[in-house]
């Protein structure tokens, strides 16, 4: 199996299906005809780049996406905290 090889504008043009017309990684990259992880891969790299950082409506999903994760994270906290709190509440004489 070969490596393919891609051109900085074609790995530019998937990030800005990512950031700028708010498509997920995985989108982009079936669109593309490309593997998911290699899209997310660009979107970090180029991400720091002028003119490449999410705007418009890929800005709202990048931010929508890292709330839902770190609401989700947040969850499973208070979940483990309550579930602790009963443990040790229960061990008192």
């Amino acid at each position: 199996m070969t490596r393919r090889k891609y051109t900085r504008e074609f790995k530019v043009s998937a990030v800005r299906l990512v950031n700028e017309q708010g498509y997920s990684p995985g989108e982009a990259a079936k669109s593309l005809g490309v593997d998911a992880n290699s899209v997310r891969a660009w979107v970090k790299k180029y991400a720091q780049e002028a003119g490449l950082e999410p705007t418009g409506e890929g800005a709202v999903q990048a931010e929508l996406r890292r709330l839902r994760r770190e609401n989700a994270d947040l969850r499973m906290e208070r979940e483990v905290l309550k579930k602790a709190a009963t443990f040790f509440a229960k061990e008192q004489p």
